[in-house]
């Protein structure tokens, strides 16, 4: 599965509005051993949230969390964008969502609040814990809510504890060297596709470094390839330290 991050607002580009969706997403996602593959952080813009989400529809092992635009204001352009992309079908109001804003609002749920329910069809409500006013999802694999992280985060805790928490144990071995990431390119070269590679080079005491670091769901592969880099920092009499 492929994890994607849809952040929906331009108060946090323009500065208004500081995101605090990343940070909890991510966290999230590691107490099951997943990470994030992107995330990006776009304008309330129709054409631009459109190609987003057609680019992340196009992968086959996507799952995507979207925050932002599900309200009944005129920058709130998510429910419309995602039938269109998801299901190439109108809105169309659903029932129960409707009642709930009802319940809510009375008649204060008109003229506008009451759009909140027109949703893309075949939409599965996400509860929402503080106001009921819920967000959905669409075949289990992309889910949409709220901007405010208040109702967002505890919408989400729950929809990736029920489909997400099978834990993904990953095995990673990290070094710091003391020379330059160009000292090892050859030996990146050598390390399969199938296996994460991290270089990272910094300075330490004026001097360059460079933290190496591989990752795979098998022990046995990561320490077969993380050799390579210490049998050569050894016979180069390149010191490092394991991290």
């Amino acid at each position: 599965m492929n994890f994607y991050a849809c952040i929906i607002g331009s108060e946090i580009l323009n500065g208004r509005r500081v995101d605090k969706h990343f940070d909890f997403l991510k966290n999230e996602l590691q107490k099951y051993g997943h990470e994030l593959f992107a995330s990006f952080v776009i304008k309330d813009d129709e054409n631009l949230i459109k190609k987003t989400y057609n680019f992340i529809k196009d992968d086959a092992d996507s799952v995507m969390f979207s925050f932002g635009g599900i309200g009944a204001t005129p920058d709130d352009l998510t429910r419309a964008v995602a039938a269109e992309v998801f299901t190439a079908k109108p809105l169309q109001r659903h029932k129960k969502f409707e009642q709930d804003i009802l319940e809510r609002f009375g008649n204060d749920a008109y003229p506008h609040r009451i759009h909140m329910a027109d949703l893309p069809q075949n939409s599965q409500l996400l509860f929402n814990p503080i106001n009921n006013m819920s967000g959905f999802s669409l075949q289990d694999r992309y889910f949409f809510t709220p901007g405010f992280p208040e109702m967002s985060h505890p919408m989400l805790c729950a929809v990736i504890e029920k489909f997400f928490s099978k834990s993904v144990k990953k095995h990673r071995r990290t070094l710091l060297a003391q020379t330059s990431e160009n000292t090892l390119i050859n030996i990146m070269k050598e390390i399969p596709k199938d296996i994460e590679l991290s270089s990272l080079p910094m300075l330490r005491d004026a001097r360059a470094s460079v933290e190496i670091s591989l990752c795979s769901m098998d022990a046995t592969y990561v320490e077969k390839y993380f050799h390579l880099f210490e049998n050569f920092l050894k016979k180069e009499n390149i010191n490092y330290d394991l991290i």
